[in-house]
């Protein structure tokens, strides 16, 4: 009986220490974000990122005023990129797995893996939203 006690103390500790491992905004945020039907890269843009970066995705949405970093414009990703669009790397960021220099997964932009990897109907479709988000975003750089 004190091993069993014990195992659920354990694991107790653990989640929370996972649970520090995760930024605040980003906890924050997969409380209140709903995760829409669409796995569809313009759905999920304009449901998750047009807020910030606007229709457009030059970084002028509603929300951007209200932010300490300026949102980034999104159609120069190439640009900043020597002309490749890299999207691995937007893909990394988009999950969290990886920071930009500055900006997304602070406090201010909440990290997206968490809440596009909720799982429905026994599928986890989170690669697959992250995926096609990204290559919505492949789509809309400027020559």
């Amino acid at each position: 009986m004190k091993r069993a006690a014990l195992g659920w103390v354990l694991l107790g500790a653990l989640l929370s220490v996972a649970a520090l491992q995760i930024p605040h905004g980003a906890r924050e945020s997969t409380k209140e974000v709903r995760l829409i039907a669409s796995i569809q890269g313009p759905a999920l843009y304009k449901a998750y990122c047009s807020s910030c970066h606007g229709a457009d995705a030059k970084g002028g949405g509603p929300m951007a005023k209200s932010l300490k970093v300026p949102p980034a414009d999104l159609t120069l990703i190439s640009a900043r990129n020597g002309g490749t669009f890299p999207l691995a790397r937007i893909s990394r960021i988009i999950s969290g797995e990886e920071q930009p220099l500055t900006g997304h997964g602070s406090s201010d932009m909440p990290v997206w893996g968490p809440i596009f990897s909720r799982v429905e109907a026994d599928q986890d479709l989170g690669r697959v939203r992250i995926d096609n988000l990204a290559r919505y975003l492949m789509q809309l750089q400027k020559p």
